[in-house]
C-alpha cells in the first residue's frame, strides 16, 4: 500500500494509477487519508465497489442482519423486488445487475 500526498497525486496521476494496480494508493491531504485509489479490473468488482457503499443496499442488509439475529430471514424473492423496486428508470423486466441461478420461483404477474 502506498501513500501519497494529493499535490503528488495530482502530479503523476497516470504513475499513481498503475501504482494502484499493485495495491490500494491512500491519497492524503494535509497529513491526514481522505482517498484511496483502487484498481478495478472488471465490471463486477466496479459493481461490488459500488454496492459495498450504496447506502439503500447497505440498510437493506442491516435489516435482514436484524431479522436474522431475531430469527427470521427476508426471503430471496422480496430481496429482489426490493431490489428491482429500487431502480430509477427501470420496469419490472430483468435487472442489468441481478444475479440469479435462473430458477426463481416468483410467478408472473396477471394483468
Amino acid at each position: 500500500m502506498k501513500i501519497a500526498s494529493v499535490a503528488e497525486v495530482k502530479a503523476q496521476f497516470s504513475a499513481f494509477l498503475k501504482e494502484s494496480e499493485q495495491g490500494p494508493v491512500i491519497v492524503t491531504k494535509n497529513g491526514r487519508p481522505v482517498a484511496a485509489l483502487l484498481a478495478v479490473r472488471n465490471d463486477e468488482q466496479l459493481e461490488e465497489l459500488v454496492l459495498a457503499h450504496s447506502p439503500r443496499l447497505q440498510a437493506m442488509l442491516e435489516a435482514a442482519r436484524q431479522q436474522i439475529r431475531q430469527g427470521g430471514a427476508i426471503a430471496h424473492e422480496d430481496f429482489w423486488q426490493q431490489m428491482e423496486e429500487g431502480k430509477p428508470g427501470k420496469g419490472r423486466g430483468k435487472g442489468r445487475g441481478r444475479r440469479d441461478s435462473g430458477t426463481s420461483s416468483r410467478k408472473p404477474a396477471s394483468g
